[in-house]
């Protein structure tokens, strides 16, 4: 029972230090190659990967990606 106890307190602590760090960003450009270009830029000062999660284009493109280590 204890070791239960255990594993799933070490598996909650992990999670959560997995979700803390998880960010969303979102920067505007006037091409889509310039707005991932902000994003990776932020991305790399970060030292993150990231992964896009929504692009829109009316006259500038709005781009929303998620920090991840």
């Amino acid at each position: 029972m204890k070791s239960i106890k255990t594993f799933v307190a070490v598996t909650t602590l992990s999670m959560m230090s997995f979700g803390a760090f998880a960010q969303s960003i979102s920067v505007t450009g006037s091409t889509l190659e310039r707005a991932e270009a902000k994003i990776a830029a932020q991305a790399a000062e970060q030292g993150a990967s990231y992964k896009i999660t929504s692009a829109q284009f009316k006259n500038n493109v709005h781009m929303t990606a998620e920090l991840t280590r």
